[in-house]
């Protein structure tokens, strides 16, 4: 089959799939125009985006468009996409890949934007009254990979290169293994609740200016999201109390699995004094959602690995293999963690403090109402990286 490769080389194709079906619509809208502007700075930067949106329409409707050197081009308006379906998201990677192609892109980056549920999943469409798992977001990334492929075989290697969650809590263990598992390299991703309109496009002017050197890439992504100031008159805030950019190299991630759930199971056959005491140190590292009137969110049982695993392999009270599986688990995850920042202060939380939130968070409840208390329209539970890693045997120890 002849190429479809167009003469024009760029260094990044970098597709939006925004999700304005719910009540984040007008307030995320603001980082398309941070699109349109990067793509007439930058000519090494062309992006695909889907835009699910009722802003300027009675109705709702979705945009198709790509934007390159200030313009808009291959531009359609129809009717709405159902944006938490896993295939409408593998058609639309699959047409970002299409495109990487056709403008010779070195690197393939989609950045999801909508509301995030850490392993309870993303991208809520509220037509549909439905929310995407973590399990089906990696499946529609693989299969867009595998529909450009079968399109264009002369094209067949091309991969996601990174994913960019503008989303609250996505940098989380159970979504970065997933989409390691589905041949993603890089997750740049929050921990915590964000603050729309969330992480700017900036950060794919990070990404195109360190093409081939990773940790270079990840600290430029780390410093724009971190330093961004969004303005609204009086008002000034920063979009992230915390921000990660994550290696998902299988190797490394064959390593967080066998790490884990190595801990877990260890844990399972812990006394019941032991499990006490690990509940006791698991209390002590605060989940997320650490601002007023949180209580009740699932996310309260989601706490920074490393730190977690740590305290756990700190505690002399505990026998020495537990600790030692602990400090096993605690290292692995570490070793995934290309850049990060944290914030101390974070004043729209009630001045919550992050700096022990480096690195991914993992779902580690400590009492039966953090298990899983918006089941099962959201669940952090029914995926495949908590039934891999025995993640029940925490949940019935120390829950």
């Amino acid at each position: 089959m002849e190429s479809v490769r167009q003469t024009t080389q760029r260094t990044l194709e970098f597709g939006i799939y925004r999700d304005g079906d719910n009540n984040l619509d007008r307030s995320q809208a603001v980082t398309l125009a941070q699109a349109l502007q990067l793509s007439r700075e930058d000519a090494n930067i062309e992006f695909t985006v889907e835009d699910t949106t009722s802003r300027n329409s009675s109705r709702l409707q979705t945009r198709m468009y790509t934007l390159a050197d200030g313009q808009v081009d291959h531009a359609s308006t129809g009717l709405p996409h159902d944006m938490a379906s896993s295939k409408n998201l593998a058609d639309f990677v699959a047409t970002t890949l299409d495109q990487a192609e056709r403008c010779g892109a070195k690197q393939t980056w989609i950045e999801l934007s909508d509301h995030g549920a850490g392993d309870g999943g993303g991208l809520e469409a509220d037509s549909a009254q439905a929310i995407m798992s973590i399990d089906a977001m990696a499946a529609a990334i693989a299969r867009g990979v595998q529909l450009h492929a079968g399109d264009h075989p002369e094209d067949a290697g091309r991969k996601v290169d990174g994913v960019v969650a503008n989303q609250c809590l996505m940098a989380s263990l159970g979504f970065s293994d997933e989409l390691s598992h589905a041949g993603v390299k890089f997750l740049a991703a929050s921990p915590e609740t964000m603050l729309s309109p969330g992480t700017p496009t900036t950060v794919a002017g990070a990404i195109a200016r360190h093409p081939d050197d990773p940790v270079a890439m990840a600290h430029a992504v780390v410093r724009d999201v971190m330093d961004y100031t969004y303005e609204v008159g009086a008002q000034r805030w920063h979009p992230a109390a915390a921000f990660d950019v994550l290696d998902l190299a299988n190797d490394k991630w064959a390593q967080v699995e066998r790490r884990v759930k190595a801990f877990n199971d260890t844990l399972a056959n812990e006394p019941a004094s032991a499990a006490r005491i690990v509940r006791s140190d698991a209390a002590s590292v605060e989940g997320m959602v650490r601002f007023p009137h949180a209580d009740g969110m699932p996310w309260q049982g989601d706490r920074p690995a490393v730190t977690l695993y740590d305290t756990i392999a700190g505690d002399s009270r505990l026998d020495q293999s537990l600790r030692t599986s602990a400090k096993a688990a605690a290292g692995a995850i570490a070793s995934i963690v290309l850049a990060h920042a944290e914030s101390s202060d974070v004043a729209p939380f009630g001045d919550a403090d992050y700096r022990d939130a480096v690195g991914p968070t993992v779902h580690f409840p400590v009492r039966s109402s953090e298990i899983d208390p918006w089941a099962p329209r959201v669940s952090e539970t029914n995926n495949a990286f908590y039934k891999r890693l025995d993640g029940s045997n925490v949940a019935a120890t120390i829950a």
